[in-house]
């Protein structure tokens, strides 16, 4: 009996056939893991859009409001800045005043030499006169240093209402994407 020369041919081609088959199988299986795969992912992927644009708009409504309260701190300031200049040259006006105080001591003092009586009362008030001048001196210098104080706070609160707006500026052309 002659063996068939086809046969071996169809028994490779029948062996490819079925490895091929299971090839097939295999990918479509890795297919369907992979599929199951980006599913998930893509869902992880929305949900922490949705987190991050959230978070994105509250921190936006945050700087906004912190915006808003650096807009009052700075006008407040200068308000302060205003009304410690009028104190300050209220101040030297009192002092100006204070200053007339030395030549009435001495008419006083004169006036004392004359009544003796009154001399006592004088000199007293003379003294206290000093102290009050030394005192107001004192005053309107620590004014002075506080105006000076209350400017600086103002020009720094001013940069950082500046810088917080530079922030917030990114933030402020976002908002029209968000919900």
């Amino acid at each position: 009996m002659t063996e068939d020369p086809r046969k071996p041919i169809v028994a490779v081609m029948a062996r490819l056939g079925r490895e091929t088959q299971l090839h097939l199988d295999e990918r479509y299986r890795h297919f369907r893991i992979t599929d199951a795969v980006i599913i998930a992912i893509s869902i992880v992927l929305v949900l922490t859009a949705i987190v991050n644009v959230y978070y994105v708009r509250v921190v936006y409504k945050d700087l906004d409001g912190i915006v808003n309260n650096m807009d009052s701190m700075y006008r407040k300031l200068r308000q302060v800045n205003e009304d410690m200049t009028v104190i300050t040259d209220r101040f030297e006006r009192v002092t100006g005043h204070v200053e007339h105080m030395g030549p009435i001591t001495a008419n006083v003092q004169r006036l004392a030499a004359t009544v003796p009586e009154i001399r006592v009362d004088m000199e007293e008030v003379s003294g206290s006169m000093q102290t009050v001048r030394s005192d107001m001196t004192l005053l309107g210098q620590a004014i002075g240093n506080m105006d000076v104080r209350v400017h600086q706070m103002s020009g720094g609160v001013a940069i950082m209402r500046e810088n917080v707006v530079q922030i917030a500026r990114p933030m402020g052309k976002m908002n029209p994407f968000m919900p």
